[in-house]
């Protein structure tokens, strides 16, 4: 197994990791509703997932 000879500065390590950082999901707007939604989801306010109904909000308020 590798061994080190010496040990790495903070700002090499830190430098490595400039890429390692949250991203902002990405949203779209739902077909049926208009709600701001995330890509791939169904939508929260209407139940609709590409145009067509996947949830039936309605019978879970009942």
């Amino acid at each position: 197994m590798a061994h080190p000879k010496r040990k790495q500065s903070k700002t090499r390590r830190d430098k490595r990791r400039t890429h390692y950082k949250a991203q902002a999901a990405t949203m779209a707007t739902c077909q049926n509703c208009g709600a701001t939604i995330r890509y791939h989801h169904v939508c929260p306010e209407c139940g609709h997932y590409k145009g067509m109904l996947a949830i039936d909000k309605d019978a879970e308020l009942k």
